[in-house]
Formats: structure tokens, sequence, C-alpha cells
């Protein structure tokens, strides 16, 4: 992978931001810094080197601009990708359309052994997700555990420190949930989502040496305020 040079990030564009050109010829990912599921496809973006052939157009959440709605992309959600004169979304199809379709590395293996796993992952990701969201409002040791332990499990199955041995699209899908999970869950319930499981120990440690990924890490306190307030408030 080439040597990341560090992005200078855009602001992030508000209800009162001009509306960039559309379907001008720039291929561009519409995110929201503090979104996992736009974070999914930006660190695709980043891991195969994209910096300079897919342009952030990151929108304020809390404010957005409503020419996005409108004039964009209609289901007014981020991750949106402009390309070849359409608007496309939902991030599991956006990080597989932006490895398919872009050069760099490619992040789904050929084995089909390892690729049938790929998808099996892939699809229980959402399960994951909602299972975290609901342990909040419940016996959230227990039912966050159980769902960390599931993480821990599939990284027992391949030789290497990644879900499929080697990086993939799959690690790439979790990565950005288990990061605010992990913060939320120390800082609010002190629950160490990474104690008694080396697995996940380690796959997050190799994640943080890795420079795609750590220049769209969230801002931990901003992950506490906002899912204090949506999930506990």
């Amino acid at each position: 992978m080439a040597a990341l040079v560090e992005e200078i990030l855009p602001p992030s564009l508000d209800a009162t931001a001009e509306q960039p050109p559309l379907f001008d010829g720039t291929t561009r990912l519409y995110t929201a810094y503090i979104c996992p599921y736009a974070q999914r496809v930006w660190i695709t973006r980043n891991y195969k080197g994209l910096q300079d052939k897919i342009k952030l157009v990151p929108l304020n959440l809390f404010n957005r601009p409503d020419w996005y709605k409108e004039k964009v992309y209609s289901p007014n959600k981020v991750p949106s990708l402009e390309h070849n004169g359409k608007v496309i979304g939902e991030s599991l199809d956006l990080m597989k359309y932006v490895d398919s379709h872009f050069e760099g590395p490619s992040l789904l293996p050929n084995d089909p052994a390892k690729r049938e796993y790929a998808e099996e992952l892939l699809s229980y990701s959402d399960t994951f997700n909602g299972a975290m969201i609901s342990s909040f409002k419940g016996d959230t040791a227990k039912e966050a555990g159980a769902q960390f332990d599931y993480l821990e499990n599939a990284l027992q199955k391949f030789d290497g420190p990644f879900l499929l041995g080697e990086i993939s699209l799959v690690d790439i899908a979790y990565i950005p949930f288990v990061e605010r999970f992990s913060v939320f869950l120390l800082e609010v319930f002190k629950i160490d989502i990474t104690k008694g499981r080396p697995k996940l120990a380690a796959w997050i440690e190799e994640f943080n040496k890795i420079d795609a990924y750590k220049q769209t890490k969230a801002d931990p306190k901003l992950v506490v305020e906002v899912y204090t307030k949506r999930f506990l408030g």
C-alpha cells in the first residue's frame, strides 16, 4: 500500500453551504465525520490510495443542507457516491463498488472459501450493530459481550490478525462500529471489550497501525456525547 500523506480534511457543510457542482466529472464521496457507515467507505477509499480520485464532501448531519436531499441523494443519508453521472448509496454496497471500480489493492480475496465467509460476516454486521445498540438498555455486559465473543471466534478461523487472515472489506465494515462501541462501553459502562479477547485486542492494535484508518477515526469525546444522547437519553 502506498505511503499516505496526511490529508487536509475539508470542513463539514451545513445548511448555509452552497452545493458543490453535480456531475461535472468529479467523483465525490458524501460523508459525515461522525458516521460509522460513511467511515467504511472512507477507509476503503484511503486504503486503495484514491484520495486524488474520490473527493470527500463532508456534511453536518445535525444541520444538513436541503440541497443534499433535494438534488443529490433523496434518501438524505450518508454515505453516497457520485460517480459516472449517478449517485449511489448504502455503505456495504459502496465499499464493494469502490473496491471493484477503482485501482488499488483488492480488498476481497480470490479464495472461494474466504469469499463465502466474507459474505456471511458482512451480512451479520447489521445484526451485530443492532444487538450492540439494544445492549445499552439491557444487560449490557452480557449482551455486548456475546457480540464481541462472536468477533473473537471469527478472528480464529484464518491465520493472520484480520478476519480473513489479511485485511479485507470485512474488517473495514466492522472497525468503525467497534471503535465507537469500545469507547462508549469503557467510558459509560466501564467495560473493556478486549479483556479476555486477545484476538480482538490484536485486531484493533493492527488497525491502529494503518494510516488509511487512523485518519478516519472519530473524536472519542464526541462519540460518547452523541451516543449518550441518542441511546441513553
